[in-house]
């Protein structure tokens, strides 16, 4: 943490820094310092308490992209028994930014899913910073329709920042892929869980996100555009991503509170990448949970759920407000028209 540490962590990180250059001079001068260790430790949780239970949704995100945070092979591992990885779409090639295949989860036979971003520059550059081309959704949709025959369920891991946008992915159908996907997952059936570990972003995550069960860790994010791009188009300037953050209402708390998401799981003290292994047994718990709700749904009845989820979002209720409610009203403009008067366009529009 000391040499990944973020930018609000700094004060925790120092006395962190303080406690262990303690623990090292008494030990190399044979001094007892239990007494002061002790107290800076307990300084140490309460100021760690304080930082991670009023973080900002920008804080959330940089947590959500920090380096040494689980990736999906590593969650998979720590969570399913026997895992067997599959490649290939069977059209072009394999894509490692998409991993996936079939495992065991308390003696039950599942198929697992997973957007996959690299630990070192070597790895980034194989598994293409995370970023799916057209292909790696196909090997997913592959994967899935291979899960319907045998009615296995399906695990989905969302941890991306978008599709990949270069001018291959596009040449290769990246935008048919993704809707493509969306409008498959949709009719699956076989139950789907999604879990959420890290970034969710835009039809990147979507293209295989759409499930029956939507579960998002505490620090993880799911949004339609990233902050930088929302306001890099919202004001032509990338530096206000902090506000846009704000705005999109894009977090767990947020999603949850909105209904979008069904459950958000709590991480450990520091954050995920602190206690992989004590975040991966939560995620197993609620994986498990979630199978076992849908398990005595019928597949039509799932599908017909899942596509009501689908409908659901973005839904806006419209409510009239009344003229002397109005700014112009209020300010003695009654006469003044709320909206510019409108073409009559009853008789059609001529070509000029």
């Amino acid at each position: 943490m000391i040499n990944l540490g973020l930018e609000f962590e700094k004060p925790l990180i120092e006395l962190e820094k303080r406690i262990e250059d303690l623990k090292e001079f008494g030990l190399k001068k044979g001094i007892d310092l239990s007494n002061e260790i002790a107290i800076l430790e307990k300084k140490a949780d309460t100021l760690r308490k304080e930082i991670f239970e009023n973080l900002t949704p920008w804080q959330r995100i940089m947590i959500a992209r920090h380096p040494k945070r689980p990736t999906a092979l590593e969650y998979i591992n720590l969570i399913f028994d026997e895992f067997i990885e599959f490649r290939g779409d069977r059209a072009f090639r394999d894509d490692g930014a998409i991993v996936g295949g079939i495992a065991g989860l308390g003696g039950r036979p599942v198929t697992v899913i997973g957007t996959q971003k690299g630990r070192d520059t070597k790895e980034n550059i194989a598994r293409n910073f995370g970023m799916p081309h057209p292909e790696g959704y196909r090997k997913a949709l592959r994967l899935m329709k291979q899960a319907e025959k045998f009615r296995r369920p399906i695990v989905s891991f969302v941890d991306v920042v978008g599709a990949y946008p270069g001018v291959e992915a596009e040449e290769r159908g990246q935008g048919l892929a993704i809707a493509h996907n969306i409008a498959e997952m949709a009719k699956l059936a076989t139950s789907i869980i999604v879990v959420i570990t890290g970034e969710g972003g835009s039809g990147g995550a979507l293209a295989v996100g759409v499930g029956d069960k939507l579960i998002m860790l505490e620090n993880a994010y799911f949004s339609v555009i990233s902050p930088e791009g929302c306001a890099a188009i919202l004001w032509k300037d990338g530096s206000r991503a902090q506000e846009a953050a704000e705005m999109l209402k894009l977090t767990a708390p947020d999603l949850k509170a909105q209904g979008f998401i069904d459950e958000m799981l709590h991480e450990p003290q520091g954050a995920a990448h602190k206690d992989g292994v004590a975040m991966a047994r939560v995620i197993r718990e609620a994986i498990t949970r979630g199978i076992d709700e849908l398990s005595g749904i019928p597949p039509r009845r799932l599908i017909e759920r899942r596509y009501a989820r689908l409908r659901r979002t973005g839904e806006f209720a419209v409510r009239e407000i009344p003229a002397s409610d109005l700014p112009m009203a209020a300010a003695g403009n009654e006469d003044m028209p709320i909206t510019p008067d409108l073409p009559d366009l009853e008789g059609g529009c001529d070509e000029t």
